[in-house]
């Protein structure tokens, strides 16, 4: 893991620590303290889209390197996980790359503690397939997706992008019919677009996946972005901050405050997972869900590298069925 990614030392230890205190008491009405550092969450409108459904009773499955399954502001966010790289059900993460896309997902919600969540009633189902360094088998990613299907996952997000597996995997590989199986489920398949900042296709066209580049503020795209897949939609990875383990990890080792930012596809997908949760809510099938986001994406200047454009969560959710 770790391509043109970078962990933020800038968010003051102390700041995250008193954070993290801060909302002990359990007030679910008090403002995250983190929440203003959050641009991504205003660019692609989901506090408007939160009047209208916050995804309640939605289950976002991470397909990861785990979650850090007692972090102040994931806790009670989790339904039940498996870890295909030490095969039991502990899916503890041992790199911290999960940890970040879950909290960008669902993380808690006004519950004054350090930030809010994409999809605030949504539910996490950590599903661990990548190991300590983010490498990860062919077999794993495939085992994980299946399994988050058959165990109830609602939406299934793919930020393998930063490992390079996507690319590898997607060519034509095993991955498209574990995705097939996993959307004719039930679950809406969202997968990043990697970070070679290259035209690339690794989908079958026929593969129901939303692939999702990054994009970075002024609704540019991304440096690092790939681009090209059919019917991609982008959204903000750059500079987003999110949840991190408590403990030492890979993506830890010099900021163990629970806080960081990253930069990649990895951090863009999350967001439109958390975007499907709400409209799942809203009882829209998969087919419907992935309609409603590309048809409501924006791209005024036409940006191929945007693909259809970036989202837009408030249009989404007032879109017609």
């Amino acid at each position: 893991m770790g391509l043109r990614r970078t962990i933020s030392v800038l968010l003051a230890t102390a700041v995250a620590s008193a954070a993290l205190v801060t909302g002990c008491g359990g007030d679910e009405a008090t403002p995250d303290p983190m929440r203003g550092k959050q641009w991504a969450l205003d660019d692609i409108k989901l506090l408007d889209a939160w009047k209208t459904t916050k995804g309640d009773d939605t289950v976002i499955a991470v397909v990861d390197t785990g979650a850090d399954l007692k972090h102040p502001d994931l806790k009670g966010r989790f339904v039940d996980g498996h870890d295909f790289v030490d095969n039991d059900d502990d899916p503890t993460d041992e790199n911290g790359h999960g940890t970040h896309v879950s909290g960008i997902a669902a993380a808690a919600t006004d519950n004054g503690i350090g930030i809010a969540g994409g999809a605030p009633g949504a539910k996490i189902m950590p599903v661990r397939v990548l190991g300590a360094d983010g490498s990860g088998t062919n077999a794993n990613i495939t085992k994980g997706i299946l399994w988050a299907a058959d165990h109830g996952a609602d939406v299934i997000n793919l930020s393998l992008g930063e490992s390079g597996l996507m690319a590898r995997l997607l060519k034509g590989g095993v991955l498209n019919p574990a995705i097939a199986a996993a959307h004719k489920k039930g679950a809406v398949v969202v997968a990043a677009a990697g970070n070679d900042g290259t035209v690339l296709q690794p989908y079958k066209p026929q593969t129901p996946v939303l692939v999702v580049g990054a994009s970075g503020p002024a609704d540019k795209p991304a440096d690092f972005s790939n681009f090209g897949a059919q019917d991609a939609v982008s959204a903000p990875g750059v500079k987003i901050l999110s949840t991190l383990p408590t403990y030492e990890t890979q993506e830890t080792k010099k900021n163990t405050s629970g806080y960081g930012t990253l930069d990649g596809t990895s951090m863009a997908a999350p967001y439109v997972s958390a975007v499907a949760a709400l409209l799942h809510h809203q009882g829209r099938t998969p087919d419907q869900i992935m309609t409603a986001i590309r048809s409501t994406a924006r791209n005024p200047q036409k940006l191929p590298k945007l693909g259809l454009g970036i989202v837009d969560a408030s249009a989404a959710v007032s879109s017609p069925k």
